[in-house]
């Protein structure tokens, strides 16, 4: 572990060296690149450099103990290998959860796609507690959400809403939500009081970058049509929304939000970009999983992994077991406490499945 830490040290050092060449600077691709591995090695650094600096302590510290000391130094040398030594184990726990090899899509913007499932009009309604449930939960991380495409319920909430999470990080966190979610409460238009089960399905896709997904334009088939969301001068009168259709992969993204065709364009292009991607990330792992299983399960969204309950004010993750008796706060945003709990169950399976 120590050898592959000194040679990511090197390599930041090395970094900081090429991002001071004029060449480099004046390579917009390269320097992007390079900033980019750099920032991502930063913390690793940081804490390995705290770690040899402790180490040092402690050797230090032993060595003082070896020494003709009187009782009181004595004592106080022992506390501090004490604190060195419980310190300096934190740091190795936490450098080798460093060293677990990173979602190249954690950093990345998302794209959510929340549809009302199982349950007619209370599952709409669901989708819409969910859609604002995410929208808090992007506000306190200080990320802009932008809605793509929406197609509202009668009755409120929405059969359908796809939109964008623009922010550093956010795919990290917002991964763990593809699935189904349940939730299990008394509907509005429910006279005698009897508690329904319903669903909505959640996909996060991460935003694909063009280099990363090579999309010939003249493989797609763009079809305009006039809008059909809510009343406005220019909806229903111009041919401003937009469909795409990948006709390799017969893959299809359709934007109709915005009054000009060419933004729905451009906002369409993202989603059929992102779906393509995630058909490309699909298929890798179909062929990994032929010869490993999965250490984090399939990622099927038709399972059901969680659960919100009304009546019990209670959301439970399926996937790891935990329940939590708060369920008008995670409504409210604070999705911290489930997804922290996520994120370690998935740092416990990849640092048994790199012990294997």
């Amino acid at each position: 572990m120590l050898d592959r830490l000194q040679t990511l040290e090197d390599r930041y050092e090395k970094l900081n060296e090429l991002l001071s060449d004029p060449e480099i600077v004046s390579d917009s691709n390269k320097l992007r690149e390079y900033s980019k591995e750099q920032a991502g090695l930063e913390e690793t650094v940081q804490v390995y450099r705290e770690y040899k600096d402790t180490s040092e302590q402690l050797d230090e510290a032993k060595a003082m103990l070896e020494e003709d000391l009187d009782e009181e130094m004595k004592e106080m040398t022992k506390e501090e290998i004490s604190e060195l030594s419980e310190e300096k184990e934190k740091m190795e726990e936490r450098l080798k959860i460093l060293l677990i090899p990173k979602d190249p899509n954690d950093d990345k913007n998302v794209i959510m796609e929340v549809r009302g499932a199982a349950g007619g009009d209370e599952a709409a309604l669901f989708a819409g507690d969910l859609y604002r449930m995410y929208s808090r939960y992007a506000e306190a991380h200080g990320w802009k959400t932008e809605v793509i495409e929406a197609h509202e319920s009668e009755v409120g909430g929405y059969k359908e809403i796809i939109f964008m999470i623009n922010g550093s990080g956010a795919f990290s966190k917002l991964k763990f939500e593809n699935g189904a979610h349940r939730v299990q409460r008394v509907p509005q238009t429910e006279s005698g009081g009897r508690i329904h089960t319903s669903t909505a399905t959640v996909a996060c896709l991460p935003e694909a970058e063009e280099v990363e997904v090579d999309i010939n334009e003249k493989e797609i088939r763009v079809d305009t049509f006039a809008s059909s969301g809510p009343g406005g001068q220019s909806v229903n009168t111009t041919m401003s929304a937009v469909r795409l259709t990948h006709e390799p992969t017969g893959i299809v993204a359709s934007c109709q939000d915005e009054k000009s065709q060419i933004k729905n364009k451009e906002k369409a292009m993202k989603i059929l970009r992102a779906r393509i991607y995630e058909k490309f990330q699909q298929e890798e792992q179909a062929k990994y999983d032929e010869n490993r299983k999965s250490a984090v399960g399939s990622g099927d969204r038709s399972e059901r992994i969680r659960t919100y309950n009304f009546p019990q004010n209670r959301v439970t993750d399926h996937r790891i077991g935990l329940t939590i008796q708060k369920l008008d706060k995670i409504l409210e945003g604070n999705l911290n406490e489930i997804t922290e709990a996520l994120i370690l169950e998935e740092q416990t399976k990849a640092l048994a499945s790199i012990g294997e």
